[in-house]
């Protein structure tokens, strides 16, 4: 087997692994980011195949988490930046909810859809630092890393966006009682 062959086969178990165990986090925050399963699943689709164009120039050291966010986010920014429109957030459904009873379901559903609608509202900069904080459990060095901005930024992004975010919930809730 050629040398050539050889980095290209262990590229490609590179690949495979940060795939697997990074897919599902990156859909996930694109679909936060986007509010649409086929926009966020084309989303995904272009930041795997931009890791998998850029592996052996990513800094291993550094890890691949960070950087495949700061992707996820830029992808998204262009998405919505090109479409220029909103679009409906779908998520998929809770396993356990198949279990609840009628009236848990109908409580998370209600629950569910007032946190897409609040998010929605969001700005882009707004949602993407509470999605990574928040949803994601990132830390706060690490967002302003992805973002490209300081920890200071990114507190006020989070802070700004959950006082939107309880406005939001307070109306919401008024308006179902």
């Amino acid at each position: 087997m050629t040398a050539y062959r050889r980095e290209e086969s262990a590229n490609l178990a590179v690949f495979e692994r940060i795939l697997s165990q990074c897919e599902r986090r990156v859909l996930r925050v694109a679909l936060r980011l986007l509010n649409n399963p086929q926009d966020a699943q084309d989303a995904a689709q272009e930041v795997f195949l931009r890791l998998y164009k850029h592996l052996g120039r990513i800094d291993e050291a550094r890890g691949y988490e960070a950087w495949l966010f700061r992707v996820t986010v830029n992808v998204c920014r262009d998405m919505a930046r090109a479409r220029r429109r909103s679009v409906a957030l779908e998520e998929a459904a809770d396993p356990a909810s198949a279990q609840a009873d009628a009236y848990q379901e109908a409580a998370r559903a209600q629950q569910r859809e007032m946190v897409r609608r609040g998010l929605a509202r969001l700005g882009g900069k707004e949602r993407a630092a509470l999605v990574l904080r928040d949803v994601e459990g990132l830390s706060t060095r690490e967002v302003a890393a992805i973002l490209g901005t300081t920890e200071n930024t990114v507190r006020s992004h989070i802070c700004s966006a959950r006082l939107k975010l309880r406005e939001f919930t307070s109306r919401w809730l008024r308006r179902r009682v």
